[in-house]
């Protein structure tokens, strides 16, 4: 055990990452029987990020990461798993379209909304002022 303050702080802070660092790997892990057990881009696209992800925080090399996703992509090739930018970026026009879809159904409630507290607002002033005027 540390005597010294700096050395408990130095325990600490490695305890914090080591646990951190076996998340990351137990996801790469997951990640990866997700993908061998269903070869989809959905699942290739999630372990490519755990990978990127992986290199970024120092947790395994850039080269490591990229030799292991390259061999991820030959599996997906050879499961028949279509991998082409164009349905990447299908997937990710369907997925703002659906989006905005809800985002402007949502903007035309409330719309509707004003519209009919205005025009039940000016109602109420051309009754008061028929009110007045045939008083």
């Amino acid at each position: 055990m540390p005597i010294i303050k700096s050395a408990k702080k130095a325990a600490r802070q490695t305890e914090k990452r080591t646990a951190n660092n076996q998340q990351i790997k137990k996801s790469i892990k997951s990640a990866l029987k997700a993908f061998k057990a269903n070869p989809t881009t959905a699942t290739l696209s999630k372990i490519q990020s755990e990978y990127d992800k992986a290199a970024k925080k120092g947790l395994i090399k850039k080269n490591t990461a990229s030799r292991r996703k390259a061999a991820v992509a030959k599996f997906a090739k050879n499961a028949d798993v279509k991998l082409t930018k164009a349905t990447k970026s299908v997937e990710k026009a369907e997925a703002k379209i659906e989006k905005a879809t809800k985002t402007t159904a949502t903007r035309a409630k409330k719309a509707v909304k004003t519209a009919e507290k205005k025009v039940e607002k000016t109602v109420k002033d051309v009754e008061k002022k028929i009110e007045e005027a045939t008083k």
